[in-house]
Parts: C-alpha cells; structure tokens; sequence
C-alpha cells in the first residue's frame, strides 16, 4: 500500500505511474492537476506500460516522444495523437518526461533511470541482484505479434490464405494483383490504405513472421529457415529480419526458444 495519498506528489522528485486501470477512462482532474504542479516545479515523471495514458492526459507529451505496450499503440495514437509515438522500442527518454512499453520493459527503464543517476557501476550492481541484463538488444518489436490480414477486408484475407501457402516461391505484385483480381495499380492503391505498405513489403512482413515460428518450434539451421521462407539466402533473411524485429534471427531464437536441445545455425 502507498504511504501517501497525492500530496507526496508535492516532495517527489521522481513520480512513477506504473499503470492505469482502464485507457477508456480519463484519469481524475486532480491527479493531472498534482502531476502538472510537480513537473512545474521540476519533478520527473516516468510511465510505465498504460501509465502512458495517465502521462498523456497532461498534454506534456505533445510533440515529444514515448512508447508503451504494442497492445495499446493504437488506441495511444488515437487518444493522444500530438504524442510522437516510437512503438518499437523498450523505453524513451525526453529528459523529464519517460516512458516504458511493457511491464518488464518498465524495469529496462528504471535501471535506465539508475545509470543516469548513480553510473553504470551502480545500475550494473542492480541488475545482477535482479538477475537480469544490464541492457537488452533490441526493441519491443521482436514481441509484436500483429495479423497482417484483417477480418475487415476479405480480400486482404483471401490473399493471406493463397500468399501464406506459398511463401516460399518467388511471388511478384504481378502475381497477387492476378490472385486478388485487380490491376497492379488498384493493389497497390489498396495495400497503401489498408495496411500502410507495398504488397511486396506485406510478403516481407509474412515470411519474417514465418521465419520467427519457425526459430521458435524448430531446430532448422537458418539457412534451411530462409529457403522455407522465401528468403533465398541467409544474407537476405538476416537483413530483413534485423530490420523489423532489432535483432537477428540468432539472437531471436536464443531468447524465444524452449527446450533443453537446441541446434543453432
């Protein structure tokens, strides 16, 4: 339990908002009120996952940068949309104004927060009596596990379906215009303002996510993976995997898979 209720906002000098109970509900007037006072009269205001709901309604965040949980982006970028939001990574600092994705990203942003204050030796120490790495690699972007075909649009379903069985051929925009019935020019127009990307880039985006189960289920070296996937080479696998996920696929599948013998590639 807290030992103070909102008037410890007037002595802290760090204010914590490790959560919020519902990003629908605006977050009561006098909580925004006592955490503008505080960052007024110099306080550091940290968010943690949803908490970035609680840090946006102050509107110290317009135009400025933050993150929170990939689960929430969404529902942020409309919410809040003068937040500059980074949905990849694990934390972002703005000096006084921090925030973290998920939970255990909270705790990357706290040791973060340390080593400014006390030095690496000092947030070094506290990462081993955690029993975690001082710093991780890469971003929340090897977590996103986001559909790249959406119920709303059948036509973008179909095409998953016929794209996914063949992920592994050579599939060309001439190919999927044929499959979708349209000219190039009309699926392309269609990729752009649905999902935001070249149907080439949404092929890309779908054998990076082929390629991420299959480092997490299996023991196929990486080149078997990137022939499975489409790939055509490790070189061209590595690229685009390092590229959307931060991280290579090696480095992936050592955090991501289960099981007490691994073959690694």
């Amino acid at each position: 339990m807290p030992e103070t209720g909102l008037s410890g906002l007037k002595q802290a000098d760090t204010i914590i908002i490790p959560g919020w109970r519902d990003p629908d509900e605006s977050p009561p007037s006098r909580l925004i009120k006592g955490l503008l006072e505080a960052h007024n009269r110099g306080a550091r205001l940290v968010s943690i996952c949803p908490g970035i709901f609680v840090l946006g309604a102050t509107g110290l965040l317009n135009g400025k940068g933050a993150t929170t949980h990939w689960r929430y982006i969404e529902k942020l970028t409309r919410a809040f949309p003068c937040i500059k939001l980074q949905p990849d990574v694990l934390y972002v600092d703005e000096g006084d104004l921090l925030s973290s994705a998920g939970s255990a990203a909270g705790i990357d942003l706290c040791l973060h927060i340390i080593r400014k204050d006390f030095g690496t030796v000092v947030a070094n120490r506290v990462a081993r009596r955690l029993v975690l790495p001082p710093h991780r690699e890469g971003g929340q972007a090897q977590f996103i596990d986001k559909p790249v075909g959406e119920e709303a649009h059948p036509w973008l379903a179909q095409l998953l379906d016929w794209t996914s069985a063949r992920i592994q051929k050579h599939i060309t925009v001439d190919l999927l215009a044929s499959v979708a019935s349209v000219s190039k020019r009309t699926l392309s127009r269609r990729f752009a303002g649905t999902t935001g990307m070249s149907p080439l880039e949404w092929v890309t985006g779908l054998r990076v996510r082929r390629a991420k189960d299959l480092l997490e289920t299996t023991t196929l070296s990486i080149e078997e993976i990137a022939e499975q996937c489409g790939f055509g080479s490790t070189a061209v696998l590595r690229n685009h995997f390092r590229r959307k996920v931060l991280v290579s696929p090696i480095t992936y599948r050592s955090q991501f898979q289960s099981g007490a013998s691994k073959t690694f590639s």
